[in-house]
């Protein structure tokens, strides 16, 4: 039997085998952003504290707003889970809906995050500040970015799956930006605890 053959079961992203080598790809291609995240991870633990006379995290993290983009972000990921559910249940109309909730829900969370990095500027903790609060902003700033780039990527999807409904092409791109999604819910925990709770208690 060719190793290129096509099934006729299981999820309908795996059933050929171009759907399962592209996603193979992008679990490699996670892992290529998980050293990038390593990297501003262990710049901000090596500059950690080093706020020369700009506030420190003590002064300025609120544990409120930083919860609130916490239960949103991780609440998308949920509602993205959700979407991927519908999709193999075969419901676009489903998948749609709840790809929907879950772009109010990454919008809402850069709104936040947005009013925050406004919010420190104001109080004079920026980029040029000192170097705690630059590697700060490159770590949060790089996480934002990614969370936008998925939002943009999400709306992209939508348009074609209502041109094209699910195919296997659909389908393989839609289970993708899911892991996509749920990777940068990982990494936020990791920000959540790493750089806010600990910034506000050491």
């Amino acid at each position: 039997m060719s190793g290129h053959s096509e099934l006729t079961t299981g999820p309908l992203e795996y059933r050929s085998h171009e759907g399962r080598m592209t996603i193979l790809g992008f679990w490699m291609f996670l892992g290529a952003e998980i050293a990038l995240f390593a990297t501003l991870f262990g710049t901000f633990a090596v500059l950690f504290g080093r706020t020369a006379d700009a506030p420190t995290p003590q002064e300025l993290f609120e544990l409120p707003m930083v919860l609130i983009m916490t239960f949103l972000l991780l609440t998308s990921s949920f509602t993205c889970g959700i979407a991927i559910h519908e999709m193999r249940r075969g419901s676009l109309k489903g998948l749609l809906t709840w790809l929907s909730i879950t772009l109010v829900l990454g919008l809402g969370f850069l709104g936040f995050e947005i009013y925050e990095f406004v919010h420190y500027a104001h109080e004079g903790a920026s980029m040029p500040s000192s170097a705690f609060w630059s590697s700060f902003f490159v770590l949060t700033g790089t996480h934002g970015l990614h969370v936008t780039l998925g939002i943009c990527w999400a709306v992209l999807l939508m348009i074609q799956l209502k041109q094209r409904g699910l195919t296997q092409v659909t389908s393989r791109k839609t289970f993708v930006l899911g892991l996509y999604w749920h990777f940068l819910d990982v990494i936020w925990i990791f920000i959540f605890t790493s750089v806010y709770l600990i910034g506000m208690v050491v």
